[in-house]
């Protein structure tokens, strides 16, 4: 039996360029270009009773696959706005989303706050 070259390798392990998301094809869903569609989902959810040593590097290795993922952005403001509680979406794990979500809460509270003293005063 005939292999294919090892350049096929090579070639899978070069990250993806980003396509903008103007020149994306708008009717397809975003995760249809979500490069953790080939890897094992194991990689992005935590088994039951995980050690912290093997959780770690578990979510560690998931980042790097969300690093050259081409819709990554749309992946993380799924999860944001979804919210997704369990997994690493986007780049960032359960933890990281509830940090980005209460900074997110608390700079909307500032916003309404100020634009209320704007508008008292004027």
């Amino acid at each position: 039996m005939l292999h294919p070259p090892h350049q096929s390798l090579q070639v899978a392990t070069v990250p993806q360029q980003r396509v903008p998301l103007k020149d994306r094809d708008q009717d397809a869903p975003w995760h249809t270009e979500a490069v953790c569609r080939r890897d094992e989902a194991g990689l992005f959810f935590a088994p039951s009773k995980e050690p912290t040593a093997a959780r770690l590097a578990r979510e560690e290795a998931a980042k790097r696959v969300c690093a050259r993922c081409p819709v990554m952005v749309e992946c993380r403001e799924h999860a944001l706005v979804q919210p997704e509680p369990y997994g690493v979406w986007g780049g960032l794990t359960a933890a990281e989303r509830r940090v980005v979500l209460a900074r997110r809460r608390r700079r909307d509270v500032e916003l309404k706050t100020a634009a209320h003293t704007i508008a008292a005063a004027g």
